[in-house]
């Protein structure tokens, strides 16, 4: 397979704190690549990096092209599409104004209405509730929205974080059915940081495991998910 997202020496941190010590990763084009650790692993951080939101060093390449010198607004131009922590609603604009911002890097609007609709294929609900205040929906249907207005930018890569936090398990189940038929039949590719390690492995191809900013472990999402003493090691199960 072809590698969409390479990443070679990043290195990261707030203010003075240094969080990632020069951690390497791949995650091949139309694959889901889970990001697991402990709490304060610097899984977050990884993902504040790529995007260019914190301070960073290192090369980040999307497509063999680099983007690790890119403002946050040009690598959302380019494809890269972040779903943070907290979901990051804007929740006093309705359903339909919240898509409609995730399209606004794009001026093909007939093709943005498709894309709207598709939205609505996959999260129904939402069409329900397009014309109601986004702060009014349930957690869950909050996480459906902010992948919704991801998806509304076509994006190359997907980085979701914790999107399984503070939603119950028959949500958390849907939503992550939902990234699988997204994944197999839009073809997105996706980067997940998240706790429920158990529900990551079953969605990812491949996955790594990060420890205080260190990548100690690569391989088949599969192959770590069945080694037993790697998971109660590293992810407590």
């Amino acid at each position: 397979m072809t590698k969409l997202l390479e990443v070679k020496g990043l290195h990261a941190g707030y203010g003075q704190t240094k969080v990632l010590h020069g951690i390497d990763f791949s995650i091949e084009q139309g694959s889901v690549t889970t990001l697991l650790g402990a709490n304060g692993a610097g899984k977050t951080t990884t993902l504040r990096a790529l995007c260019g939101m914190i301070r960073r060093s290192g090369d980040v390449l999307l497509n063999g092209e680099q983007i690790n010198r890119k403002q946050t607004e040009d690598i959302v131009r380019v494809g890269v599409a972040h779903v943070p922590d907290g979901r990051g609603t804007f929740t006093r604009q309705t359903v339909e104004e919240n898509l409609q911002l995730g399209a606004m890097t794009r001026g093909d609007k007939a093709a943005i209405a498709q894309d709207m609709e598709l939205v609505f294929s996959y999260f129904p609900i939402l069409k329900e509730r397009r014309t109601q205040q986004a702060g009014l929906l349930s957690g869950g249907e909050q996480q459906m929205l902010a992948v919704g207005r991801a998806l509304m930018l076509r994006p190359k890569l997907m980085l979701l974080d914790e999107p399984s936090f503070g939603l119950a398990p028959m949500i958390t189940r849907e939503i992550f059915e939902i990234f699988r038929e997204l994944n197999r039949k839009e073809k997105v590719s996706m980067l997940v940081v998240e706790q429920n390690a158990q529900i990551a492995l079953d969605l990812a191809d491949q996955a790594y495991l990060l420890e205080t900013g260190r990548i100690v472990f690569s391989g088949r999402a599969d192959d770590i998910r069945d080694d037993e003493n790697l998971r109660k090691a590293y992810l407590g199960y």
